[in-house]
């Protein structure tokens, strides 16, 4: 069920309003570098933001505050959320750690292992990456042969991972091993790997937006503590499904619909009527419905959201989501270059705005969107079996 405000949460939102006006630093307004590896990149101001958000808990508002979280319930995040988009504030720590391994770690991972790791993915001190798809293995993931051995004081990892997003900038991988060669999903665990060891080797694979955000990435003889192992041996396929909710969920979520507000964009290039509405009627219609449809998207998610409280096992309707917000993501990609007209097909020099040569290359790199995750098709296979409940006619997934 939805939140309907009250009075508490009223108080939140002016609490929040106020803190957020006082510390978020002006200059940072409509900023989008949170996903930009490394501190080499941030100003003073945006050093001096994460430092803040990172002292309040609320680059992950709603983990507990024992580990460094912001302690704030469900509701209050999505006003946190509100307040911040409102004045164009990200989060500085968001990544790898806080939406996809942190989540898993607090529901799987031992005392310990919270104690070691969740207050630096917090602090937004320690990167992470996903060592999941291999050569071999993509959409059938439990097809996977990179190894982990028992070698006395500790497991020894040799194989090869693919698409390992950020690997090069990494501090820590979260990854899945064999450890049974004779089963599929039954031989596999999930590990914790140290990514600044001589056993680790990645190579960046440039993409024709012009960067290289993934990776592969070699293990020989690498190195993880026995008590880098999170849940127990030949468990991990379960935690590795779950992880893949987290994943999805963003991906399904605000991260994949980010960039420029497309209505703004239209008044800029396109220009109003004598009404006051956005001159070109068609494209005037087919804003209105993409806006519907991101409305409506959000709305769902909030209601997921609701619905999955308290259910600790991987749920098919992330698949949903994901497919949902994917898609919303790209029209929104293509709507931003047909506003911007020619000057949204620019790749580099001065005649060209940042903005404009970004949308292109945006819009570029969001054709993997629904790929990347678990392709599209794979959800509609998920979503297939798992929620209309047809005939299971693949083994993938």
């Amino acid at each position: 069920m939805a939140d309907f405000g009250g009075s508490d949460l009223d108080a939140f939102r002016a609490e929040a309003r106020e803190w957020l006006e006082a510390n978020f630093p002006k200059s940072l307004a409509n900023q989008q570098t949170a996903m930009i590896p490394g501190d080499e990149h941030l100003t003073a101001d945006g050093k001096l933001w994460k430092q803040r958000m990172a002292d309040k808990g609320w680059g992950a508002p709603t983990w507990p505050t024992e580990y460094g979280g912001g302690g704030l319930s469900g509701a209050q995040a999505r006003v946190l959320l509100q307040e911040m988009a409102r004045i164009g504030a990200e989060n500085p720590v968001a990544g790898m750690g806080t939406s996809m391994f942190g989540p898993t770690l607090l529901e799987y991972g031992t005392e310990a292992q919270k104690r070691r790791h969740i207050p630096p993915i917090v602090r937004g001190e320690l990167r992470w990456c996903q060592g999941y798809s291999e050569p071999g293995a993509g959409s059938d993931l439990a097809s996977l042969q990179t190894k982990c051995i028992d070698a006395g004081d500790h497991w020894q990892i040799d194989g090869q991972k693919i698409w390992t997003s950020g690997a090069q900038y990494a501090d820590w991988c979260f990854c899945l091993v064999r450890t049974d060669t004779s089963k599929k999903h039954e031989g596999i665990s999930f590990v914790l790997i140290n990514m600044r060891q001589p056993g680790v080797e990645t190579r960046p694979i440039k993409l024709i937006a012009g960067s290289s955000p993934f990776c592969e990435t070699f293990f020989t003889a690498a190195r993880a503590e026995k008590d880098d192992m999170v849940g127990p041996m030949n468990g991990g396929w379960t935690i590795g499904k779950r992880l893949l909710q987290h994943e999805r969920s963003g991906q399904g979520g605000g991260r994949m619909m980010a960039g420029a507000n497309v209505v703004e964009l239209a008044k800029k290039y396109v220009g109003l009527d004598e009404k006051g509405r956005i001159a070109d009627s068609d494209l005037r219609t087919r804003i209105a419905k993409h806006m519907m449809d991101a409305k409506a998207h959000g709305l769902t998610l909030q209601r997921a959201a609701e619905e999955a409280k308290g259910n600790i096992n991987p749920s098919a309707t992330t698949s949903v989501m994901k497919n949902s917000g994917t898609w919303i993501g790209q029209e929104k990609a293509e709507l931003t270059l047909e506003i911007m007209g020619s000057q949204g097909l620019g790749w580099e020099g001065e005649e060209y705005a940042r903005e404009e040569r970004d949308a292109v290359r945006s819009w570029l790199s969001g054709k993997a969107t629904t790929i990347f995750g678990g392709s599209q098709e794979i959800q509609s296979n998920i979503v297939s079996k798992r929620i209309l409940g047809l005939p299971d006619t693949t083994q993938n997934a």
